[in-house]
């Protein structure tokens, strides 16, 4: 005997798709796949596919925070 039933929803909270892409691409993902086109067992074409997403303002603010990290370093050093 199962807990949930069919038809019934699974207990847990609900996340609105914004919400879970707001998330996904704050942190970036990583898509992958392979296609493989063969006939009889041979080979013919195979493609795999590599795919980052990643949120722009994320990265520019990753980026500017490394310029000041190593605009800070130089002036300590000339300093």
């Amino acid at each position: 005997m199962s807990i949930v039933e069919r038809g019934e929803p699974l207990p847990g909270r609900q996340v609105a798709l914004v919400d879970l892409l707001d998330r996904l691409l704050s942190g970036g993902v990583v898509i992958t796949g392979d296609i493989v086109l063969s006939i009889a067992d041979i080979v013919l074409v195979r493609i795999s596919l590599r795919a980052l997403i990643v949120s722009v303002s994320s990265e520019v603010s990753a980026a500017t925070q490394t310029q000041a990290a190593a605009e800070t370093g130089k002036s300590s050093r000339n300093g």
